[in-house]
């Protein structure tokens, strides 16, 4: 059994969990950000961070595809590893055409989501995904950008110190940078799939 089919099993077990957990559950449903007077949500911008491969990237570096972007964190103990299985099962579906597309990871803990621990985490997931992740100033840059609610929450019954609350929203954008539409959590693989091959013309 591969890697990645080892934690989706996992993943799948956990997805009854989270829609009980009621960890955060409110903030994953919040709205990711006003309403422009034109009507378009006021949703993405410029960001500069580094890659799972410690390279320097920004958003121009993708200009000319599509990006499906999701911020979260690698010691996320459901909501995160389930979204992303989410992604690429969607990924996976369309095909070919997910060529035109890049997945990108952006981090809201960067003070654990290291360089290294991006390159291990990323490897149970889609292989086309991109991990990101920067000083504290540049992930809230992003995040801001994104109109993402996160924020540090210790808890002392955690194995890892703390958790982090966070929205989860999945955002695709234009091959211009530009926002085109958001997935809410929830999303399954399937709807998310028929979405993006709408955004894209297949």
């Amino acid at each position: 059994m591969s890697r990645r089919t080892t934690f989706i099993a996992v993943v799948t077990a956990l997805i009854a969990v989270v829609a009980l957990a009621g960890l955060g559950y409110s903030f994953l449903m919040r709205p990711p950000g006003p309403v422009a007077g034109s009507g378009e949500a006021e949703i993405g911008g410029a960001f500069t961070l580094t890659d799972q491969n410690g390279d320097r990237v920004s958003d121009a570096d993708f200009r000319g595809k599509y990006m499906l972007i999701y911020f979260g964190y690698t010691y996320c103990p459901d909501v995160c590893p389930t979204e992303l299985q989410v992604m690429s099962a969607a990924l996976d579906e369309i095909g070919p055409a997910a060529q035109k597309i890049q997945p990108l990871f952006i981090t809201v803990d960067p003070e654990r989501d290291t360089v290294d621990q991006l390159s291990d985490y990323m490897g149970n997931f889609h292989e086309a995904f991109l991990g990101l992740t920067g000083t504290p100033e540049e992930i809230a840059k992003a995040a801001k950008a994104y109109r993402v609610y996160y924020e540090k929450v210790e808890d002392s019954s955690s194995t890892v110190g703390y958790l982090m609350d966070h929205s989860s929203f999945v955002y695709l954008m234009g091959p211009d940078g530009k926002f085109i539409k958001v997935f809410s959590y929830g999303t399954s693989p399937d709807d998310m799939a028929r979405g993006i091959e709408e955004a894209i013309g297949g």
